[in-house]
C-alpha cells in the first residue's frame, strides 16, 4: 500500500465562500488522487474537462480565480498521471535564501508561508535536503491550512541526517509518514537506525561525482506510489533537481528584501553564453508584499 493512501470520505460542500471554499474542494481533489477514485463536487464548482483540466464553473471573486489559477498545474494531476515534480524557494530580491550566517527565518510574508503548506497539502511527498533538516529541523506538516500531511522524504543518499536519526522532529513526532532515501550501500545501516519502513535505499542514487542523481530519486518515489513531489529545499537540492531537468515547475517567492552577501537559491552550472540559458514560460501572482514567480519547466501534460 502506498505510504500516503487513505480513505476517501464523501465531499461535503463547504459552508464557506471565496478561496476558502476553493481549497476545500481542491483538498477533496487530493484526496481523490490518492485514493484513486473519480472526484465527485457539485456542479457548480470545479468542471473536468478534456484536454484542459479542470476549470472553474463560476467565476468567483479575483482572489478566487488566482488561487485557482496557480494551483490548476498541480490539480491537473490525476491518479494515472506520471510523476510530476514541482519545487519552491523563498528568496530576497538578491536572489539569497539566508544570510551569511544561515539565518532564514522568515524571509518570505505569511502569504507565501500558507501557500508552502498548501503545495504540502496536495502533494504526495514532501522532499528536502540534508541542510533543511540540520539548519531547520523541520516538521514538513500542513498546520497551515486544511489538508492530509504529504510523506516526508529526506534526501540523503549517504546517511550524513545518522546523527539526528534520534533527534531531528520528522523521524520523532510520528505526525506523518517519512521516508530516508539514501544510496543502497547504506541500506543496512538505515534499517539499524530507523527500521524498515522509514527507509528507501536505491542502487544507483550516489552518482560518481558524489551528487544524487534526482531521475533515480523520482523513479523510486514513483514505484512507491509517491507521484505528485514537491520539493521544498534548499536551494542546493532544489538547484540540482533543476540541473538535471527533473523539475516541471518551479515557484520562486521574492521578498522585497536585499540581503547582500547571503546564501543563494539556485545555483548550478549554466551555460556560457546568455542564448543558451533557459528562460521558461512564467507567470506572475501577488502573495501579500512578496511576489511569486510561476515557472513552466516542462508542458503541464506530457
Amino acid at each position: 500500500m502506498p505510504l500516503h493512501e487513505h480513505d476517501v470520505s464523501p465531499f461535503q460542500p463547504p459552508d464557506m465562500t471565496g478561496p476558502q471554499a476553493l481549497w476545500s474542494w481542491c483538498v477533496h481533489l487530493a484526496e481523490s488522487r490518492r485514493g484513486g477514485q473519480a472526484p465527485s463536487l457539485p456542479p457548480d464548482t470545479l468542471r473536468w474537462v478534456d484536454g484542459t483540466g479542470w476549470e472553474l464553473a463560476g467565476h468567483g471573486d479575483q482572489a478566487t480565480q488566482q488561487l485557482f489559477s496557480l494551483l490548476k498545474p498541480l490539480l491537473d494531476r490525476r491518479a494515472d498521471s506520471p510523476a510530476w515534480v514541482i519545487a519552491q524557494l523563498g528568496q530576497s530580491l538578491d536572489g539569497c535564501v539566508a544570510t551569511r550566517t544561515g539565518d532564514s527565518c522568515f524571509i518570505n510574508g505569511p502569504e507565501s508561508l500558507t501557500h508552502l503548506h498548501r503545495l504540502r497539502a496536495l502533494s504526495d511527498a514532501v522532499i528536502v535536503g540534508v541542510g533543511t533538516v540540520v539548519a531547520d529541523n523541520p516538521r514538513l506538516t500542513t498546520r497551515m491550512v486544511a489538508g492530509a500531511n504529504p510523506t516526508r522524504v529526506l534526501l540523503d543518499p549517504s546517511l550524513c541526517l545518522a546523527h539526528l536519526a534520534g533527534h531531528a522532529q520528522v523521524f520523532t513526532d510520528q505526525q506523518a509518514p517519512t521516508l530516508w532515501l539514501c544510496d543502497a550501500r547504506w541500506r543496512e545501516t538505515a534499517l539499524q537506525l530507523v527500521g524498515a519502513p522509514r527507509v528507501l535505499a536505491v542502487t544507483g542514487l550516489l552518482r560518481e561525482d558524489g551528487a544524487p542523481d534526482m531521475a533515480v530519486a523520482v523513479q523510486a518515489l514513483q514505484a512507491r506510489g509517491l507521484k505528485l513531489l514537491f520539493v521544498e529545499g534548499g536551494g542546493v537540492t532544489v538547484s540540482r533537481f533543476l540541473a538535471q531537468a527533473c523539475l516541471d515547475r518551479l515557484h520562486l517567492a521574492v521578498a522585497p528584501l536585499i540581503i547582500g552577501q547571503g546564501r543563494p537559491g539556485l545555483s548550478f552550472m549554466g551555460p556560457e553564453r546568455l542564448a543558451d540559458c533557459t528562460r521558461p514560460p512564467c507567470r506572475l501572482f501577488a502573495m501579500g508584499t512578496d511576489q511569486l514567480w510561476d515557472l513552466d519547466l516542462r508542458p503541464a501534460f506530457p
